[in-house]
């Protein structure tokens, strides 16, 4: 996924939001699974607006600019979400250190896997605690909006319990030796 289909996306969801709008909607739905700062969010803007895929709706105070998506950028969503396959996320950066354990002591290794499974702990406390003061409608980014943020709780859940029980087969392995 790019951040230029994310930003169409989300323009076409929230007719005439504005840049500010939209990075606060990428906080509190899409930053599970495509984060972006607010120098990428204004660079795609910008990006969107000369390639003619959104133009400005209206032009306020101390320049805020409210968005609204084009036809070619409904059409441009339209392609990529229809004719465009959804490539697997193959790099992990955890899992690459994980792979490399057996390099470090013992006990670095029981401390990195530890401390992976307390910051998905308070991973899944940050989401459950963004679910929480969401206000969720019958709309679309609140529907779809919600099975994402599943998505992030069932992951994160697997994934703390995966690093708990490869702290323990590393904890046998030392026990055996």
């Amino acid at each position: 996924m790019s951040l230029r289909h994310a930003v169409l996306g989300l323009i076409a969801e929230m007719d005439g939001a504005s840049g500010y709008d939209l990075l606060k909607r990428f906080e509190i739905s899409l930053g599970n699974v495509w984060p972006a700062r607010q120098s990428q969010l204004y660079g795609e803007l910008g990006k969107l607006d000369d390639a003619g895929l959104i133009e400005v709706a209206e032009e306020g105070p101390r320049g805020r600019k409210a968005y609204r998506i084009t036809e070619s950028g409904r059409a441009e969503l339209h392609r990529w979400m229809v004719t465009v396959p959804a490539k697997p996320n193959r790099r992990d950066e955890g899992l690459l250190r994980v792979f490399f354990l057996g390099l470090l002591e013992p006990g670095e290794a029981r401390h990195y896997l530890r401390g992976h499974a307390e910051g998905l702990g308070a991973y899944l406390d940050e989401l459950s605690a963004l679910e929480k003061d969401i206000e969720w409608g019958d709309d679309d980014l609140s529907v779809y909006g919600r099975l994402v943020m599943e998505y992030g709780k069932r992951f994160a859940v697997m994934r703390r319990d995966w690093a708990q029980w490869a702290l323990e087969e590393i904890q046998a392995l030392e026990e055996h030796e």
